[in-house]
């Protein structure tokens, strides 16, 4: 599975990005897959920032409920990530992953990454 994030940037703290990741190649349909936002800031580890289950269930680290948006289209094989009310603290490379639904454990499939940086 190829996973392919876009969407990111520059934005001013209380701006809005969304991202997207698209996925291709998959031998696994793309409906019957769990797919998430992770990011990692410079010197922290990296957290899962949401996740969206194959159902459409979707769950936000507390630091984004409110302000992040977790999607998917699965006629067009891509989540997508809506953030708002932007803060300093969001900064990091954001990267989306996904795994079949059907499979135990963590994510198996990685994106590239998408830098985000919000200036205060």
């Amino acid at each position: 599975v190829q996973l392919q994030a876009s969407g990111g940037g520059l934005v001013q703290a209380g701006g809005s990005l969304r991202l997207s990741c698209a996925a291709s190649g998959s031998i696994f349909s793309f409906n019957r897959m769990d797919m998430g936002w992770h990011r990692q800031a410079p010197g922290k580890q990296r957290e899962l920032v949401a996740a969206i289950t194959s159902g459409g269930s979707t769950n936000y680290v507390d630091s984004v409920k409110g302000r992040f948006t977790i999607s998917r289209d699965n006629a067009k094989n891509t989540v997508y990530l809506q953030m708002n009310s932007l803060k300093p603290e969001d900064t990091a490379v954001y990267y989306c992953a996904g795994k079949p639904t059907f499979m135990s454990g963590g994510f198996a499939f990685w994106g590239q990454g998408t830098l985000v940086t919000v200036s205060s």
